[in-house]
């Protein structure tokens, strides 16, 4: 699983982790079979930076478009950010070399 995470924000460190655990956990609710195999081989997660909410939109249609299980996650507005902001997004769970696919080329947070 990978989940990218707008930079332009620049979120609160707590912010990040609360809406990338909004994506894990909403991926994780996907695709029965691929997600009983990424709990017993540990749950791996990657995130990854994106500069901005368009290239985010851009990886969230190629997953898509392929097939790959996509969890968008928009804020309800309540801190930091205003309601509706789309501030991740959660790819998989998969095999590595297709969550590879989408976000293999974006720095690690």
């Amino acid at each position: 699983m990978a989940i990218a995470v707008r930079k332009d924000l620049d979120m609160g460190k707590g912010k990040i982790a609360a809406q990338v655990a909004h994506a894990a956990v909403e991926c994780s609710m996907n695709n029965s079979e691929k997600r009983n195999k990424w709990i017993s081989e540990g749950q791996k997660k990657i995130v990854v930076w994106v500069k901005d909410e368009a290239q985010l939109q851009e990886l969230i249609r190629k997953a898509r478009s392929t097939g790959i299980n996509c969890c968008p996650i928009r804020d309800a507005g309540l801190t930091q950010l205003e309601p509706d902001t789309l501030t991740c997004s959660g790819f998989g769970p998969d095999e590595d070399s297709v969550i590879d696919s989408i976000t293999g080329s974006f720095k690690l947070v």
